[in-house]
């Protein structure tokens, strides 16, 4: 992230209101001008998710799971989230070789509910061959 990032957004916002539309559907920034172009680039490329490797090796995190809500997204899943935080959260899950970034909020809210209720050892290895394709192929990457 850039240095005063937050006024960098507001300006942007107020130029580009539409990527606050944007937002409210997806939980992401299109063309998040908070991000330097490495950060741009880490993104893109999903290795800003290599760092995460260090929670698996914790135990805090599964390879395979509902990504990480962020606090303030917790009140915007509601009930759903008696259901997805029974389980360790995942580096990726369902909704990221489903359309990642292309998927809407609600629609990763069902998506992860769907996971935890239909698990299975089986599932696990799916997604984990399918998040080699979609990293490959940066589709909905941003």
């Amino acid at each position: 992230m850039r240095e005063n990032s937050e006024n960098i957004l507001t300006e942007y916002l107020i130029k580009h209101p539409e990527e606050e539309d944007h937002y409210k559907l997806y939980h992401k920034y299109k063309n998040d001008p908070r991000l330097t172009k490495i950060g741009n680039f880490l993104r893109k490329s999903s290795l800003d998710e290599l760092p995460q490797i260090l929670n698996v090796i914790k135990g805090d995190m599964s390879l395979i799971g509902p990504r990480p809500y962020m606090l303030d997204e917790r009140s915007k899943i509601g009930n759903s989230a008696d259901i997805i935080l029974v389980v360790k959260p995942g580096i990726t899950g369902l909704w990221q070789v489903s359309g990642r970034n292309d998927v809407n909020f609600k629609s990763r809210i069902e998506m992860d509910i769907w996971y935890v209720r239909n698990w299975s050892f089986g599932l696990d290895i799916q997604i984990l061959f399918k998040t080699i394709l979609v990293v490959l192929g940066k589709k909905g990457s941003y």
